[in-house]
């Protein structure tokens, strides 16, 4: 018989391989949905990791509290399986809270390897990672370090109201401009990747297959997501969703709004219809918790973190 004592503090007291368990969602150590904290990654399929970075912004900062917010908003729904699934995402998969990771913010121009050292020693083990941001430029060194493990280039599926592929003499530490990098150095390959819910301007498409937030609109999810399977097809993927693909109304705390974007129902809709794709990393960023207003934010940003542990999970069910 389970003690009561086993019953609270699931984050230290919860047994490897559980699936939901129900915790008070008002009291309890926080970690991301109630998963228990370890750095030892022995029998782990998903480490939930969180880059509390945001010197690379342009406009207001505060994601680097991000990782934090969403933890604490993830306790709030870590009691019922992750609604649209027929199965329990924690069940078939190990996943667990990795915790930050460190690096020293007075030295910013050291702080990608740092990033980028701290996720090879994870994915060399055979791990898969769900990031918690920070700003989107943490994307890129976890990209980085993925990229090492496959010998083809990676498709990104890329949620978001700007393309961040703005062109730029040299490398700098910028949220808007790494993926212009990243298709560069062949780390992704933009004519096997997607960008949804776009809808500032760059003259530029750099070879990415987009799709505004009005296209999603007019096409609807299953023109949507027919298109974008089609596109990655087979190829390791990697999903980034940064908070502000959403519109104000339902995430204002983020650092760059931009009216018009998706709902959160568009979103959950379109992330579910993606499963069957060969998702090798994912992560959600952005989340700005001093601009957000009752954590609806840091709580989207936290839903759609547990429908990426349900696509890591699809494969398997």
């Amino acid at each position: 018989m389970t003690s009561k004592i086993d019953n609270i503090d699931l984050a230290f007291t919860r047994k490897p391989g559980s699936g939901i368990r129900e915790e008070p969602t008002y009291s309890g150590a926080l970690s991301f949905a109630r998963r228990r904290y370890t750095k030892n990654l022995e029998g782990c399929d998903i480490a939930v990791v969180g880059i509390p970075f945001d010197l690379a912004t342009t406009s207001r900062p505060g994601a680097r509290l991000g990782p934090r917010a969403i933890r604490t908003a993830s306790s709030m729904i870590a009691w019922d399986r992750v609604h649209g699934w027929e199965f329990d995402p924690f069940e078939n998969q190990s996943v667990v809270d990795f915790g930050d990771v460190l690096f020293d913010p007075g030295a910013p121009a050291g702080v990608p390897d740092e990033i980028k050292a701290q996720f090879e020693d994870i994915h060399r083990q055979g791990v898969k990672t769900l990031m918690l941001g920070g700003d989107h430029f943490t994307t890129y060194p976890v990209l980085q370090s993925l990229a090492q493990f496959h010998d083809e280039p990676i498709s990104l599926i890329h949620f978001d109201a700007h393309s961040d592929t703005w062109e730029e003499d040299g490398e700098s530490i910028n949220h808007g401009t790494m993926f212009y990098h990243a298709a560069k150095q062949g780390l992704v390959d933009p004519t096997h990747s997607v960008q949804i819910g776009i809808r500032t301007y760059n003259e530029d498409t750099h070879g990415f297959n987009i799709y505004s937030a009005e296209d999603v609109q007019a096409m609807g999810v299953e023109a949507v997501v027919k298109k974008v399977k089609n596109i990655v097809g087979n190829r390791p993927v990697y999903l980034t969703f940064d908070v502000d693909c959403l519109d104000p109304s339902m995430a204002p705390g983020t650092g760059t709004p931009v009216i018009g974007g998706m709902t959160t129902m568009t979103a959950q809709q379109i992330l579910r219809s993606l499963r069957g794709i060969n998702l090798q990393g994912a992560d959600v960023v952005e989340v700005a918790p001093a601009y957000d207003v009752s954590e609806i934010t840091a709580l989207a940003a936290a839903t759609i973190a547990m429908n990426m542990v349900a696509l890591f999970a699809s494969v398997k069910a």
